[in-house]
Protein backbone atom coordinates (compact mmCIF):
# COMPACT_ATOMS: atom_id res chain seq x y z
CA UNK A 1 0.00 0.00 0.00
CA UNK A 2 1.33 3.40 -1.07
CA UNK A 3 2.31 6.14 1.97
CA UNK A 4 -0.16 8.89 2.17
CA UNK A 5 2.25 11.72 2.86
CA UNK A 6 1.30 13.98 -0.24
CA UNK A 7 -2.21 15.77 -1.06
CA UNK A 8 -2.37 13.87 -4.38
CA UNK A 9 -1.33 10.49 -2.62
CA UNK A 10 -4.29 11.47 -0.32
CA UNK A 11 -6.95 12.31 -2.56
CA UNK A 12 -6.39 9.49 -5.31
CA UNK A 13 -6.68 7.21 -2.08
CA UNK A 14 -9.90 9.08 -1.67
CA UNK A 15 -11.44 8.34 -4.81
CA UNK A 16 -10.02 5.01 -4.90
CA UNK A 17 -12.87 4.72 -2.02
CA UNK A 18 -15.69 6.76 -3.54
CA UNK A 19 -15.51 4.86 -6.96
CA UNK A 20 -16.22 1.45 -5.03
CA UNK A 21 -19.04 2.98 -3.35
CA UNK A 22 -20.71 6.28 -1.47
CA UNK A 23 -18.92 7.39 1.92
CA UNK A 24 -19.86 9.89 4.59
CA UNK A 25 -17.12 12.37 5.87
CA UNK A 26 -16.22 10.75 9.03
CA UNK A 27 -16.33 7.45 7.46
CA UNK A 28 -13.59 8.59 4.91
CA UNK A 29 -11.83 10.48 7.54
CA UNK A 30 -11.55 7.36 9.49
CA UNK A 31 -10.54 5.15 6.49
CA UNK A 32 -7.65 7.92 5.10
CA UNK A 33 -6.25 8.05 8.86
CA UNK A 34 -5.61 4.14 9.03
CA UNK A 35 -3.75 4.09 6.01
CA UNK A 36 -1.68 6.76 7.49
CA UNK A 37 -3.01 10.12 5.90
CA UNK A 38 -2.17 13.11 8.44
CA UNK A 39 -5.52 15.42 9.71
CA UNK A 40 -4.06 17.93 7.84
CA UNK A 41 -4.00 16.47 3.98
CA UNK A 42 -6.67 14.55 4.69
CA UNK A 43 -9.11 17.95 5.54
CA UNK A 44 -7.76 19.74 2.69
CA UNK A 45 -8.71 16.78 0.44
CA UNK A 46 -11.92 15.86 1.70
CA UNK A 47 -13.30 19.84 1.32
CA UNK A 48 -11.77 19.14 -2.21
CA UNK A 49 -13.62 16.09 -3.26
CA UNK A 50 -17.01 17.74 -1.10
CA UNK A 51 -16.42 21.12 -3.31
CA UNK A 52 -15.71 19.07 -6.64
CA UNK A 53 -19.27 17.20 -6.15
CA UNK A 54 -17.12 14.12 -5.42
CA UNK A 55 -18.33 14.15 -1.86
CA UNK A 56 -21.91 14.15 -1.08
CA UNK A 57 -23.19 13.30 2.58
CA UNK A 58 -26.50 13.70 0.79
CA UNK A 59 -25.85 11.05 -1.86
CA UNK A 60 -23.90 9.25 0.70
CA UNK A 61 -27.33 9.11 2.80
CA UNK A 62 -29.53 8.01 0.01
CA UNK A 63 -27.72 5.70 -1.11
CA UNK A 64 -27.26 4.12 2.37
CA UNK A 65 -30.92 4.30 3.31
CA UNK A 66 -31.82 2.69 0.09
CA UNK A 67 -29.26 -0.34 0.52
CA UNK A 68 -30.27 -1.02 4.15
CA UNK A 69 -34.24 -0.57 3.27
CA UNK A 70 -34.11 -3.33 0.28
CA UNK A 71 -32.11 -5.75 2.24
CA UNK A 72 -34.76 -5.91 4.95
CA UNK A 73 -33.97 -2.59 7.61
CA UNK A 74 -36.65 -0.72 9.24
CA UNK A 75 -36.06 2.92 9.64
CA UNK A 76 -34.72 2.75 13.80
CA UNK A 77 -32.06 0.01 12.38
CA UNK A 78 -30.64 2.44 9.94
CA UNK A 79 -30.92 5.36 12.01
CA UNK A 80 -28.88 4.27 14.70
CA UNK A 81 -26.33 3.05 12.06
CA UNK A 82 -26.13 5.88 10.41
CA UNK A 83 -25.79 7.64 14.00
CA UNK A 84 -22.99 5.20 14.64
CA UNK A 85 -21.13 6.62 11.38
CA UNK A 86 -21.32 10.05 12.76
CA UNK A 87 -23.83 11.83 10.35
CA UNK A 88 -25.62 14.32 12.18
CA UNK A 89 -29.27 13.37 13.47
CA UNK A 90 -30.75 16.10 11.78
CA UNK A 91 -29.67 15.01 8.48
CA UNK A 92 -30.36 12.03 8.82
CA UNK A 93 -34.12 12.23 10.08
CA UNK A 94 -34.59 14.65 6.90
CA UNK A 95 -33.13 11.71 4.74
CA UNK A 96 -35.62 8.97 5.83
CA UNK A 97 -38.14 11.09 5.25
CA UNK A 98 -37.66 11.68 1.84
CA UNK A 99 -36.66 8.07 0.96
CA UNK A 100 -38.89 6.91 -1.16
CA UNK A 101 -39.73 3.87 0.56
CA UNK A 102 -42.86 2.62 1.84
CA UNK A 103 -42.03 1.17 5.47
CA UNK A 104 -45.36 -0.21 6.05
CA UNK A 105 -44.28 -2.17 3.26
CA UNK A 106 -41.32 -3.18 3.46
CA UNK A 107 -41.91 -4.38 6.75
CA UNK A 108 -44.61 -6.78 5.06
CA UNK A 109 -41.87 -8.23 2.77
CA UNK A 110 -39.05 -8.54 5.15
CA UNK A 111 -41.76 -10.63 7.12
CA UNK A 112 -42.95 -12.52 4.18
CA UNK A 113 -39.22 -13.39 3.59
CA UNK A 114 -38.15 -14.68 7.24
CA UNK A 115 -41.90 -16.32 8.53
CA UNK A 116 -42.81 -17.09 4.81
CA UNK A 117 -46.18 -15.34 5.73
CA UNK A 118 -48.05 -17.27 8.27
CA UNK A 119 -49.24 -15.56 11.21
CA UNK A 120 -48.34 -16.80 14.93
CA UNK A 121 -49.84 -19.25 15.84
CA UNK A 122 -49.47 -18.78 19.53
CA UNK A 123 -48.05 -15.97 22.13
CA UNK A 124 -44.84 -17.40 21.91
CA UNK A 125 -44.47 -17.27 18.26
CA UNK A 126 -46.10 -13.74 17.93
CA UNK A 127 -43.31 -12.76 20.65
CA UNK A 128 -40.60 -14.19 18.53
CA UNK A 129 -41.97 -12.79 14.98
CA UNK A 130 -42.48 -9.10 17.02
CA UNK A 131 -38.40 -9.69 18.34
CA UNK A 132 -37.33 -9.84 14.79
CA UNK A 133 -39.14 -7.02 13.71
CA UNK A 134 -38.58 -4.40 16.38
CA UNK A 135 -34.74 -5.49 16.17
CA UNK A 136 -34.55 -5.34 12.37
CA UNK A 137 -35.72 -1.36 12.79
CA UNK A 138 -39.51 -1.31 12.83
CA UNK A 139 -41.68 0.15 15.51
CA UNK A 140 -43.09 -2.29 17.64
CA UNK A 141 -46.73 -0.42 17.09
CA UNK A 142 -46.01 -0.85 13.10
CA UNK A 143 -44.96 -4.28 14.18
CA UNK A 144 -47.83 -5.40 16.19
CA UNK A 145 -49.95 -3.95 13.33
CA UNK A 146 -49.31 -6.22 11.26
CA UNK A 147 -49.21 -9.36 13.16
CA UNK A 148 -52.61 -8.57 14.07
CA UNK A 149 -53.89 -8.04 10.35
CA UNK A 150 -54.60 -5.05 9.96
CA UNK A 151 -51.19 -3.29 8.78
CA UNK A 152 -52.86 -1.78 5.99
CA UNK A 153 -55.84 -0.41 7.82
CA UNK A 154 -56.09 3.31 8.22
Amino acid sequence: MATLDTPVAVRRAAMDLLARREHGRVELERKLRKRGASDVLIEAALDGLAQDGLLSEARYLEAFINTRARAGYGPARIREALSQRGLPRGDVEQALRESAFDWATQLHATWARKFGGLRPADAKERAKQLRFLVYRGYSPELASRLLNGRLFDD
